[in-house]
Formats: C-alpha cells, structure tokens, sequence
C-alpha cells in the first residue's frame, strides 16, 4: 500500500466545551449532550442556526438517535452522523468533520460524545453491546469488558514481562495530573504505587484502579473553517494530520497492537514533526495495557517496550518527561462520551486553558482514541496531531 498525504489545511477547531462530569444522573444523555451543544455556541458567539452539521456519539442515547436529536434541538442540518466507534469515536468525529468541512457539505459542524450513568445504563449497554457479545460472551457469564481485557493484560504481561507495577505507574501519574484537575471525579483522592497494588483484585491481573468508572458527562467542540474562525475572533486549532483504523491485525489471537502502527509513520511525516516533538499526549486509557499499546503503536516506544518506557519516562503533566493524560485521563476523570475527553484536553493544552495542569509552552497534541470490543480485542483506532492556529 503507498503511502498518502493527509491535509486538513483550512479547517478549524473551535470551543471545546466539557459537562461537568457525575457518577450517576437522573438526566438522558440527550440532556448531556444538548447542555454541550448550547455550552459551545455561548463559547463561540455563534447563533444556533449557523450549526449545520452534528455528530454525536453515546452508549446510552438509544432509543434517541443523532436523528431525533436535530428535532429535539432545533437544528436544521445539511450534514449528519452518529459514529459509533467506542472510544476512537472523539478523533473519528473530529477529522470526519473536517471532510465534510473541506467539501462544503457544512459550515459550522457541532462534535460531541455524552453519555448518562444510573443503576441500569451499564446494564442495558453490556447486555445488548454486540450480536457476537450476545451470542458468544453474555450468556456464559463473562458480561462487560473486565474479562477481555484482563486476557489481554495477561498475554501482554506474559510477552514482554510488564508487571502490575508498570500498569500502576500509568494509573498513579494519572491520578496526580486528577488532583490538579477540578473536573476528575476520582481528584479529590491520591493515589501511590503501594495503594494501586493493594486494591482489591476484578477480573485476574486487572485490580480496582485498572478499571475505568463509567459515568455521566459530555465533551465537544466546533469544528469549521479557518475564515470563519477568525470572524468570530475566537482561538482555534488546526489538525495536522488524522488517521484512523478498524479490524487491524484480525489474525493475531490475543490483541497485543492496534491499527496504530499502520498509520503512524504517515501520521508524522504529514504533521512533519516525530514523537520527541510532541508536548502533551491524550491516550484512551480504559485500562492502563491499552495506554501501553499506544505508547508502542505511535512510536514513543518499540512494540513490547511499554512497559521499559513507563519505567524511564515521568508521564504527569509537570514532570517534563511526556504529559500524558494531563487531567487524570478516564481512569481519574471518569469515562463519559467515548474519546471526546481527549480530544476535548488537546485543545484546552494548546490554548493555554487547562489551569493548574497546563503542560508549559505546550505547541504540539497527540489525541489517540479505542474503541468496540466485541469480545475479544478492541477493533477502532484512531489518532491526530493538533497545533495552535496562527
């Protein structure tokens, strides 16, 4: 296959927006994502009809669908999608819109992942995630992602000879770059390596604080052109270079890499810059073995060296090793509109809005985003690099 190049010159990032996030909510998710919507265009100074684009992503907007939402909002579209891609679905949703941005097909192209979190969404969602999960996983016993991935954390382990100390550093960095974050629902608590490894043990090697915590909250952001952007005297970012990848490396039998490394080397050459350049890096970190796949599938390691990489590298946000997940990431924050929370961080490093966890002098953002575990091995991934517009 040769290689392409990726430009997403012209288009703008706009107004990143979070709902606060909470542990449980008597509101939809429909509610989230409508307080997003109306939280962006305060931001931005834009009128409500000016959106003519929307794309939603949640596990729990069902029987509502991006559809139902335009009426429920009030919006006119010309241009419409729900992408359904679990955590990779904040980068998809991002660079898709710069498409549709690109083509003409919207104007102003409204981006935004919510969810709603009460005793019975976790359920719902888990009982009715897949046909493959139904029919091959649910009714043996082995219900939600705990049991996946702790096969996949055992086989990493067993490959490269990670430890649980390993997967804690990334847990215990995330959880101080939380404690300087308002917004993470687990920052009010500290967390060191001795606690990480005590607590109480989920599903074989994966333990409490391996586990992210479903929640309820909304993450978005505008996306639209640069002439537009700058009519609104707003700050704005540019996308330097996007991919993204499903089903990658069907064949292997335990998940040990993502659809990263196919597109990783394009990535930089388009964004013309390499790892070491990168200032702050937002990882999908439903459970700390995936964080180490990225870290291995972006390049800022060799494939099995995560966890060598995670021993060498101080990953919080004022450690001036690599910023990582600089507000606490899902497993401090809480998991709530399948990868928009990344994104969402990216962009407030880069304008100098992240308050008392800002990375200093940050320029450049890597967002990476995972996602759709049917039952064995997550199947999306997605990943961008983000500049400050000029």
């Amino acid at each position: 296959m040769t290689s392409r190049p990726h430009t997403y010159e012209g288009v703008a990032l706009i107004a990143p927006v979070t709902v606060p996030y909470v542990r449980h909510s008597e509101h939809s998710a429909a509610w989230f994502i409508g307080s997003a919507l109306a939280a962006m265009l305060q931001r931005s100074g834009l009128e409500k009809d000016a959106v003519d684009g929307l794309s939603v992503s949640s596990f729990t907007l069902a029987p509502d669908s991006a559809v139902s939402l335009v009426e429920h909002f009030g919006l006119q579209t010309r241009w419409l999608e729900q992408v359904g891609v679990g955590g990779a679905s904040g980068v998809v949703a991002m660079r898709r819109a710069a498409r549709a941005i690109q083509c003409g097909d919207a104007d102003v192209v409204a981006c935004i992942g919510g969810d709603t979190a009460d005793a019975q969404s976790f359920t719902g969602t888990v009982a009715n995630f897949s046909q493959f999960s139904n029919d091959a996983v649910y009714p043996q016993g082995a219900a939600g992602p705990n049991a996946p991935f702790s096969l996949i954390t055992q086989r990493y382990m067993d490959t490269t000879g990670a430890t649980r100390e390993d997967f804690g550093r990334i847990s215990v960095s995330q959880r101080y770059n939380a404690n300087h974050y308002a917004g993470a629902l687990l920052g009010h608590k500290t967390l060191d390596l001795q606690g990480y490894l005590d607590a109480r043990q989920v599903a074989g090697p994966l333990h409490l604080f391996d586990c992210v915590m479903p929640c309820a909250g909304a993450d978005g952001f505008l996306v639209t052109s640069v002439e537009r952007a700058r009519e609104l005297g707003v700050p704005w970012l540019e996308i330097l270079s996007a991919d993204e990848r499903h089903n990658a490396f069907a064949a292997d039998p335990v998940q040990l890499r993502g659809g990263w490394e196919l597109f990783a080397d394009d990535l930089y050459s388009a964004a013309g810059v390499g790892p070491k350049d990168i200032d702050c890096l937002q990882t999908y970190d439903d459970y700390p073995v995936i964080v180490m796949l990225q870290f291995e599938g972006l390049g800022f390691c060799k494939p099995g060296e995560g966890a060598a990489f995670v021993r060498d590298t101080v990953l919080t946000f004022d450690g001036g090793g690599l910023p990582h997940n600089t507000n606490g990431g899902q497993l401090s924050v809480g998991q709530a509109g399948l990868g928009f929370l990344g994104v969402v961080e990216a962009m407030r490093q880069l304008l100098g809005a992240a308050d008392k966890h800002q990375v200093p002098g940050a320029k450049l953002a890597m967002v990476s985003g995972y996602g759709m575990v049917n039952y064995d091995r997550g199947l999306c991934s997605a990943a961008a690099i983000l500049r400050k517009g000029v």
